[in-house]
């Protein structure tokens, strides 16, 4: 088949499915309580949840549960036991590579959510794209996707890896025709032979679009430049139009991508997925928020972050939540996931349609002083810096410096530059005042150094951060750096390494 006819046809093909999503924009409580109750059914005889037949008993009834709560059970059955937490069998379990701790989660990934939300999520995507660029010609050629770099291991006839590598692995004859490198590059666990593998292969290539984490991504397309002797990426890729991207806040890294990617036209968007499964995407060209997306076999409540941990915590549905609040998500997911605390933090920017931002994580903050800092303040405040300074960053950390007898608290940040402000004293001072502007709860601890001095900030050595990942086997795919955190373990270490 001719390519622009293939374009077309597939173009025609991903844009049927926004009937679909405007039914959801028309009517998102009945189709959230529709997911809740086709998962009560299927779940129904083997736990007796058939007698639920409203949201309420089902909150009342139903406990919130952490994955250390499940654990034993998704312990089972990846020994081979079935039917323990979702009656149809479960062989594939993501594991989760959010953070940096030791300890690794094994999310269950049932065949369900591959096809009704995985693989959907993936067409979606395309869908809202096209509906929003009528002229593309995204299948004209390929997209080069970067996802993990750890291959699929078998245990006990039960199969664990990266979430990438589960959907690589099971990727239907489409999705494998349009994507660059070749699964066997792709599934490659060495990251930094499979770098110079996916620019060998993709260098080739007629690739329209960039799927991938920004900080990985960025490392893998400035060994394209240095390896290509190009100016820009057009240069290489005449045709790139689009770069679908998530896992971590592309804020940081913009003005980078927008030099190797001086087009224009060029477009961005945002995806919101995790190990759990895949939930927003962005749906306008330009927007800084995506869509909630309300028909992937997930239902979501919400627990006010002003009350999540507190005795009196108490999860809401979609219909009751209210804009400019920040909420952590309870998940109940067609992989046998029930009223499950993901971790993660949003904040709705519209409830018609249901629209949010990524906040950050439920862990990943400091509030060590009452100061309730989250990774949006934090990326919000270095991308303002970024502009008055000329700074480019690379990566960062930020940890608590606690009182230590007269001694008032501060917090510390370990950044790597791309390119170094000319005076880290300015830099620091931007930085306390960007803060204090975004979050009132900082500004108040930091009046009159009445609990927190001024931040201290230590220039990180070139690639501390790439070294540190490397040292904890960690390079590539979905790995990210903990952005704020409670403790100093992670500050500790790195100033180390730093030295």
């Amino acid at each position: 088949m001719p390519i622009p006819l293939f374009n077309s046809i597939a173009s025609w093909l991903l844009k049927k499915r926004y009937h679909q999503i405007e039914l959801f924009l028309k009517y998102p409580e009945e189709v959230q309580e529709e997911v809740l109750y086709q998962l009560l059914e299927i779940a129904g005889k083997k736990y007796d949840f058939e007698s639920i037949d409203n949201y309420r008993t089902f909150r009342e009834r139903v406990p919130i549960k952490s994955y250390e709560e499940i654990e034993p059970m998704i312990e089972r059955t990846r020994r081979g036991e079935q039917n323990i937490f979702w009656p149809t069998s479960i062989k594939w379990f993501a594991k989760s590579s959010g953070t940096t701790n030791a300890k690794s989660k094994f999310i269950p990934v049932s065949a369900e959510a591959l096809e009704d939300c995985h693989y959907n999520s993936g067409k979606d995507l395309l869908c809202l794209y096209l509906n929003n660029n009528e002229n593309s010609q995204l299948f004209t050629g390929k997209s080069l996707r970067l996802g993990g770099s750890k291959e699929l291991y078998e245990d006990n006839g039960s199969f664990f890896g990266d979430l990438s590598a589960i959907l690589i692995d099971n990727m239907p004859l489409w999705a494998e025709f349009s994507s660059t490198p070749s699964s066997k590059v792709s599934l490659m666990s060495e990251w930094e032979t499979k770098l110079k593998a996916i620019i060998h292969e993709s260098t080739q290539e007629n690739v329209t679009s960039l799927v991938g984490v920004p900080s990985w991504m960025l490392v893998l397309l400035n060994n394209v430049i240095e390896e290509t002797g190009k100016d820009h990426l057009f240069q290489v890729w005449e045709n790139l139009e689009v770069y679908f991207h998530g896992g971590v806040s592309f804020n940081p890294y913009k003005d980078q991508y927008k030099n190797l990617l001086p087009r224009k036209g060029f477009k961005y968007y945002e995806i919101y997925n995790a190990s759990e499964g895949f939930f927003a995407i962005q749906d306008r060209n330009g927007a800084d928020d995506l869509l909630l997306m309300l028909d992937y076999g997930i239902f979501y409540e919400f627990i006010p972050m002003n009350e999540y941990g507190t005795e009196g915590q108490q999860a809401i549905p979609l219909w009751e939540v209210e804009i400019d609040k920040n909420y952590a998500i309870i998940l109940t997911t067609n992989s046998g996931l029930w009223r499950y605390k993901i971790g993660d933090t949003v904040r709705f920017t519209s409830t018609n349609p249901y629209r949010i931002k990524v906040t950050g994580r439920t862990k990943h903050h400091i509030n060590v002083f009452g100061e309730e800092l989250i990774i949006e303040n934090a990326e919000e405040a270095l991308k303002n810096i970024c502009k008055k300074t000329g700074a480019e960053i690379k990566d960062y950390t930020a940890g608590p410096i606690f009182m230590s007898g007269k001694e008032k608290g501060a917090h510390e940040w370990i950044i790597e530059f791309r390119k170094p402000p000319e005076e880290l004293d300015y830099f620091t001072e931007f930085l306390d005042n960007a803060l204090k502007s975004l979050n009132s709860d900082y500004e108040a601890k930091r009046y009159n150094n009445i609990t927190l001095k001024m931040p201290k900030v230590h220039i990180a050595r070139e690639n501390l951060f790439y070294d540190w990942l490397k040292s904890k086997d960690k390079l590539g795919g979905q790995h990210k750096i903990p952005r704020l955190s409670n403790k100093r373990d992670y500050i500790e270490e790195l100033l180390d390494m730093n030295e």
